[in-house]
């Protein structure tokens, strides 16, 4: 082999060797870019489950407290309809009068287990007998709360409130297979 022929052989060799290196290192870059995003992935990973497990006690304590006073599944317009005699019947026994009342749409998305109904109802009456009403009402144990309350003076008795409430009561509903 001439020396011409050795040095082109010398000089393909160097720039083959050059060229794999650089494919190499951008193979490898990929790669540890590749690995870089699964370790931030793990990390992520693993500070939710230290979130959570650290949330735990509290969570665990929800749950047990949800599974003592989950009430039984029932139908949409069962609850609705008990809602609203409970609501009539607490008001008229506390010296409420109802002016108006209305069943507003139960509140049933998509995924969520469980679906609210709610009813408004409009009373008037003395500001003790409301505060009465409205104890009566609110029962976290039985999943039923005043949403919203608005009060405004009677305008024909100084001595009486006139109060629009929302009230709902949470509830299971029966699943679609039964």
């Amino acid at each position: 082999m001439s020396p011409r022929e050795k040095k082109l052989l010398i000089f393909f060799a160097t720039a083959g060797f050059l060229v794999l290196n650089f494919l190499a290192i951008g193979f490898f870059k990929t790669k540890r870019a590749a690995v870089d995003v699964q370790r931030d992935q793990a990390r992520q990973k693993l500070e939710t489950a230290e979130m959570f497990r650290a949330s735990r006690e509290q969570v665990t304590d929800q749950m047990d407290w949800l599974a003592k006073h989950e009430p039984q599944a029932a139908a949409n317009q069962d609850v609705q309809t008990k809602l609203q005699q409970l609501c009539e019947r607490e008001a008229t026994s506390t010296g409420l009068t109802i002016k108006n009342q209305k069943p507003l749409p139960t509140t049933s998305t998509e995924g969520l287990h469980y679906h609210r109904a709610k009813i408004q109802i409009t009373v008037n009456g003395s500001e003790e007998a409301l505060y009465r009403w409205f104890d009566r009402l609110n029962i976290p144990e039985q999943l039923r709360s005043a949403t919203a309350i608005r009060l405004s003076p009677n305008s024909q008795d100084d001595t009486k409130i006139d109060c629009t409430a929302t009230i709902e009561q949470w509830f299971v509903p029966i699943p679609p297979s039964a």
